[in-house]
């Protein structure tokens, strides 16, 4: 078959797409040739389905621009209609995407109009895997897994990058500070021996501290006289260890000040110190009182008068900050005053006005600032040099302006002398009631249980008889078990009563009866044990509806709640009927300003599925069959949304579910559901009691620790409970490593990819239950690289961990030199829509986790990449070496000088440049 390339007047047209569309209209309509000046219906005699026809053949065609019915109708000729398509016809980038997307997808060609996620049936693994291939060609546009969600045809991704400057290959984005020359082994050795001693001398200074106090107490002559030496033994202890942190600022620091200090030299050595033993002070516990604040200033913040801090990330370079009067910071919110990057400490201001608010698991990097009543919202950052003006309210990742009002609750009269009777009361509870209880528990073991007190006699056969270890197995057994069941009673039913006095939208002033209620509720309704115990179960269902959730109707899945759900008051908490919920959930349904607080119901809809680190505010402007993915900001204005999804902060909507992550919904409904359940429902019954015998293993072992370390202490002194405190924790590594490996048969885990209603996921989910936690002394230390490797990682030399999570750590590989900072997680799995899905993590020599950055599975990061802080590295993503990435959805950030910059100065210190007041747009805006 032949095509005639030329017009009735004699002239060529074998040039353009005239040829092409004409080839295949004879195809279509069954000629040999097609006169391009030839009327589609009167002279070739096509009608509409022959012309469908026709379009769907040019839609294949990659290097044709797309033609639909209409264009048909209203250009019915070959020359009209190429004349028209003309503008249209896909440009080099369409065609480089288009390419890359077909070999993604796995098909031939991919049509410019094609939707991806509807038509092509991608995921956002898929078009993760997309942009990292994009990311290899030849000078590539600066593409994000969040442009392919805005935009998810390749005509309509082309044209948002048409404006994009391409980042030459083989060039990547400098990274914001200087890259340090790696220490040498026998630096990091060093430090990490010093640290040992270190710990070890304060272990010992403790247990000469705990032996003068018991042994002034057992000196006490009649009940009146002892009550009275616990509290005063429980008041200096105490206030020793309130004091010991400032006192170790002032005289190893000074005061802070802007500069950078090379991590495992001396000078970092004593920023540790400080910086563990601010964090560990017993004063942390008073998040939300003004006893907090006192100790910040204590410690040289500058704090103006009526601010309240529920965060128990303790600011750790107090002289870099500055809160002023009124300002709210809510719970698990960072603002250091320092972060780690590429071998340094980086210290710098942070700066906060008058009447500021900041959001719950808010981030605030050095050299930020919010100017007086501005708030920045739930899940949102500040990077360096970013600063929010007075007035303004942001949110996002890195923050934006929004329209969002946070702060929703009216003031309260709330003086100077009602915060400090409060603090008094506090005070007054903690000596007089919390000491006297601990000392008089311990005293009554030691003088009721007959074996232990011929132990405090000194009996040295105890250790060698059976019948000694006979009865310790069989008081822990009681003691562990009952304190849990008397503990289980006290959660279901004491803050029911506590909850009568609080009315949900009723104004209650700080400081107060009804405040010290709620927080009471507070505490103990997110004992996290019980959580822990239950969580991707079915039986976490009963535990939320004993502790207050409105839960009914209840669509049983046998993993409606994950394993990590905390709330303010759960007795406003409603989620809907047939809603799954993964790890990390904060439900945020209490509100508070610097003088008052309000109680609010927070409703989460029916059949919605939420990822991890989600923070939903009462406020929540979400409906019915959501998705609401990892780290998402949950909307708090706006029109209600139902039946989309959500990621990203600030948040965009996305296909609520696409065709691959349905292939296991068949499995969560049908006749055979309540066998599959059954069946998931034993395998986790099995699971708990695996949980509570190595739980009550662990704490029988630390039993016959405490037990030896009494026999020891006759003749020892402090250094029988230093030791205690040094094989408690040295236990404590060794038995979770051996109880997680233990999980898993010793085989490991492996990616995964299956339903909920399938034994591998059930065994995944008996591992992550059954892991540990690392002692908080471990951050910043190589002992904390040695934990590590027992449990599994895959890990080069000299990490520099400063409190990183990790599940499955065999899926983990870190190269040399890496940072990860506090707050940071690198997860390996994740719960999307009844499936359980898993790969491995990869992160290169000399990479930077920025603080409270999530890495999430099937990611790479290349040599020498650094993470901003806060942000969502996704599933699948690759970095490309010496790239910097941030944002949430993580993308190459679009300025290369974005943030501060550490310069010597002559004494080699460092100055801290930021980018001033300019207002940084989020990454993709």
């Amino acid at each position: 078959m032949s095509v005639d390339h030329r017009t009735l007047d004699g002239s060529d047209a074998t040039t353009g797409i005239e040829p092409a569309i004409a080839g295949i209209l004879a195809e279509v309509v069954r000629v040999e040739r097609v006169p391009v000046d030839s009327h589609f219906f009167d002279d070739l005699g096509a009608d509409s389905m022959m012309m469908a026809q026709f379009c769907a053949r040019v839609r294949k065609r990659p290097d044709l621009p797309s033609v639909s019915i209409k264009d048909i109708y209203q250009h019915p000729t070959i020359r009209s209609l190429a004349a028209a398509l003309a503008d249209t016809a896909p440009n080099p980038i369409e065609r480089m995407l288009a390419e890359v997307l077909a070999e993604v997808v796995r098909v031939e060609q991919v049509p410019a109009d094609s939707h991806f996620f509807d038509d092509l049936g991608a995921d956002s693994m898929m078009m993760a895997q997309f942009c990292a291939r994009v990311r290899k060609q030849p000078n590539p546009p600066l593409v994000s897994i969040k442009d392919t969600y805005q935009h998810p045809t390749i005509r309509s991704l082309a044209a948002a990058l048409a404006d994009t400057a391409p980042v030459p290959a083989g060039s990547p984005v400098p990274a914001t500070t200087e890259v340090a020359t790696p220490v040498s082994t026998r630096q990091y050795v060093l430090c990490g021996m010093l640290q040992v001693l270190i710990l070890l001398g304060y272990a010992l200074l403790v247990g000469l501290a705990v032996g003068q106090g018991v042994d002034w107490i057992s000196a006490g002559k009649g009940l009146l006289d002892v009550y009275l030496r616990m509290a005063l033994a429980g008041g200096a202890g105490f206030l020793g260890m309130c004091v010991l942190p400032i006192l170790a600022k002032w005289v190893l620091i000074g005061r802070w000040k802007p500069q950078r200090i090379r991590i495992w030299s001396l000078a970092y050595v004593r920023f540790w110190v400080v910086k563990t033993l601010v964090t560990l002070s017993p004063l942390v516990l008073f998040v939300g009182s003004p006893l907090y604040v006192l100790y910040l200033r204590a410690l040289g913040a500058r704090v103006g008068r009526g601010v309240v801090v529920f965060s128990r990330h303790a600011p750790v370079c107090t002289d870099l900050l500055t809160i002023g009067e009124g300002t709210v910071i809510r719970k698990d919110a960072f603002l250091t005053g320092y972060r780690a990057c590429a071998g340094w400490i980086q210290t710098g201001a942070v700066t906060l006005g008058r009447d500021v608010f900041v959001g719950e698991k808010a981030v605030l990097d050095i050299g930020t600032s919010l100017g007086d009543e501005a708030q920045l919202g739930h899940a949102s950052s500040l990077h360096a040099g970013q600063a929010v003006p007075e007035g303004e309210r942001w949110h996002g990742s890195p923050a934006q302006p929004a329209g969002a009002d946070y702060l929703g609750v009216e003031p309260a009269g709330c003086g100077t002398g009602r915060r400090a009777a409060y603090s008094v009361l506090q005070l007054a509870s903690l000596l007089f009631f919390y000491a006297p209880l601990v000392f008089g528990s311990v005293d009554f073991l030691f003088a009721e249980v007959p074996w232990l007190t011929a132990l405090t006699q000194s009996e040295p056969s105890a250790f060698t008889s059976w019948t000694f270890y006979g009865l310790a197995l069989v008081t822990s057994v009681v003691l562990f078990f009952g304190s849990a069941l008397v503990g289980l009673l006290v959660v279901v039913t004491v803050p029911r009563v506590l909850n009568l006095a609080i009315k949900p939208g009723k104004v209650y002033r700080l400081y107060g009866i009804h405040y010290a209620l709620h927080r009471a509720i507070a505490r103990l309704t997110n004992w996290k044990f019980f959580i822990e115990l239950l969580g991707d179960s079915t039986y976490i269902v009963g535990y939320l509806r004993g502790v207050g959730y409105r839960l009914a109707p209840v669509v049983q899945t046998g993993a409606n709640f994950g394993k990590q759900v905390k709330h303010e008051t759960p007795y406003l908490v409603s989620v809907g009927s047939g809603t799954v919920v993964a790890d990390g959930l904060s439900i945020v349904n209490a509100e508070f300003s610097s003088t008052s607080f309000r109680v609010s119901r927070a409703s989460i809809g029916a059949r919605n599925f939420l990822g991890n680190d989600i923070v939903y505010p009462a406020q929540g402007r979400t409906g019915e069959n959501c998705l609401l993915a990892t780290k998402v900001l949950v909307p708090i204005d706006g029109l209600l949304r139902e039946g989309v999804g959500l990621l990203g902060s600030p948040s965009f909507e996305i296909p609520r579910t696409v065709e691959r992550d349905s292939r296991f919904h068949h499995l969560a409904s049908g006749d055979g559901l309540p066998r599959r359940l059954a069946a998931k429902n034993k395998h986790n019954a099995r699971t708990i009691g695996w949980f509570l015998l190595s739980r009550w293993c662990y704490a029988f072992v630390l039993s016959l620790i405490g037990l030896w370390t009494v026999d020891l202490y006759d003749s020892w002194g402090a250094p029988a409970i230093a030791l205690f405190s040094v094989f408690s924790l040295l236990f404590g590594v060794g038995y979770f490593a051996l109880v997680e490996r233990a999980a898993t048969g010793f085989r490991g885990t492996r990616p995964t990819y299956c339903s909920i209603y399938q034994v591998d996921c059930w065994q995944r989910e008996r591992f992550l239950k059954m892991t540990g936690h690392m002692h908080m002394a471990l951050n910043g230390t190589p002992l904390k690289n040695v934990a590590w490797r027992l449990l599994g990682v895959r890990l080069g030399k000299r990490l520099f961990d400063d409190g990183c999570n990790m599940a499955e750590k065999d899926l983990v590989t870190i190269g040399d030199d890496c940072t990860l900072n506090a707050g940071s997680s690198i997860q390996c799995h994740s719960l999307e829509d009844f499936a359980l899905k898993s790969d491995r993590i990869t992160i290169g020599s000399g990479c930077t986790v920025g603080t409270g950055a999530l890495v999430h599975y099937g990611v790479t990061m290349g040599d020498g990449a650094v993470l901003a802080p806060d942000s969502f590295l996704m599933k699948g993503e690759e970095m490309p070496p010496h790239a910097r990435w941030g944002g949430n959805p993580a993308r190459q950030m679009r300025d290369a000088l974005a943030g501060s910059r550490v310069l010597r100065d002559h004494n080699d210190n460092a100055a801290v440049v930021t980018s001033g007041t300019r207002r940084e747009a989020a990454p993709g805006t």
